[in-house]
């Protein structure tokens, strides 16, 4: 089956259109904003503690149903690819926040710094580095099984990254902002963490487990996901309506800024999705692990992004825009990702028999 059918039979409409919806919630945030300034100023100021409180209720419609696929217990067989595992680890938490922050400080710090407006500087390199201080949980399950992945260890690779996040993503982000420069308010950081992946973690857990029980527990677990979809998918759109609501004027005035944070964002998908890869192949893990590794190491939770970015530093901050960036170039990213490790499989089985 070629690449394209696969896509076709593994992605809804959303996720095979998703850059397509992201760009039409931009024209759709642009144009309401402009109509309905006030109403979006309203909804800006409705917040605790600096968190929004309308897009805390969307992000946990996002994030609750993507989370409700995720079984815990898989942990248990993380040690069954202790080196493809460990592989992950040391790209997702060792290597991509510290990367982005470097790209981020090279190329919107200094190389674009004439084309972009000088007070959102640092707060478009804190959003490229939230953005990249979490490892995707959703989309990883449809990148992992276009190359034909081990679906056991992108299970238990997810599981353990979730965990993982609720103890390192606020101390990796809080000191990567610190080294730049940038005040960090810890008291709207470690609410983030508890609001946006402390809690829907734990609901998601709670909620798996009760529609479990019974013989016929996995199929009311994938009909219910399959109900609530869709309604996951609404949530991320009206989350980037708002977004664009509040960006629509900066976005008209320089469109270029789109373009120039979307070079970090590529050059990290593809750096550490080139460097998992090739780590697999020198600690001698088979494709079907090496493949899930790599776009696991590249891919990001870009709804925490978001969520984060606004609650640290507001709807129309240079953050909020630098991580919805991420989406837009999400999917075409990682579909070329997808591309190239199903196209070296050759190569890369060839070269690890002769090692």
């Amino acid at each position: 089956m070629s690449n394209g059918q696969q896509l076709e039979n593994d992605m809804g409409l959303f996720e095979r259109y998703l850059t397509l919806w992201v760009v039409l919630c931009i024209g759709a945030g642009i144009v309401l904003g402009h109509l309905f300034q006030s109403f979006f100023q309203a909804l800006g100021q409705v917040e605790i503690a600096r968190i929004n409180l309308p897009v805390a209720v969307l992000i946990w419609l996002m994030i609750i149903p993507m989370l409700l696929k995720i079984d815990l217990k898989a942990l248990k067989d993380v040690k069954q690819y202790a080196r493809g595992v460990g592989v992950t680890l040391f790209v997702n938490w060792g290597v991509k926040p510290f990367s982005m922050a470097l790209l981020g400080w090279l190329f919107i710090g200094h190389l674009f710094r004439p084309w972009l407006p000088e007070e959102q500087i640092d707060s478009y390199i804190a959003g490229l580095i939230i953005l990249a201080a979490a490892p995707c949980t959703a989309m990883v399950f449809v990148w992992s099984h276009l190359v034909h992945g081990e679906p056991h260890f992108t299970l238990s690779q997810v599981a353990l990254n979730d965990v993982i996040m609720v103890f390192a993503f606020a101390p990796i982000v809080g000191l990567l902002l610190g080294l730049s420069s940038i005040l960090v308010p810890w008291d709207t950081l470690l609410l983030s963490v508890l609001l946006y992946i402390v809690v829907p973690l734990v609901i998601a857990n709670v909620w798996r487990t009760s529609l479990l029980k019974g013989t016929d527990g996995p199929a009311r677990l994938e009909a219910t996901i399959k109900r609530i979809h869709p309604l996951s998918l609404g949530a991320l759109l009206a989350t980037l309506i708002l977004l664009f609501g509040f960006q629509g004027e900066q976005i008209i005035a320089q469109p270029l800024i789109i373009a120039l944070l979307a070079v970090p964002i590529l050059i990290q998908v593809f750096f550490n999705s080139g460097l998992a890869y090739l780590l697999n192949r020198k600690v001698r893990m088979p494709h079907c692990v090496a493949g899930p590794s790599a776009l696991i190491g590249a891919s990001n939770f870009f709804e925490l992004a978001v969520a984060t970015a606004i609650a640290l530093f507001g709807f129309e901050s240079g953050a909020a825009l630098a991580t919805v960036v991420g989406v837009l170039i999400e999917v075409p990213a990682m579909l070329l990702a997808v591309r190239v490790v199903n196209r070296s499989r050759n190569w890369y089985e060839r070269k690890l028999i002769s090692q």
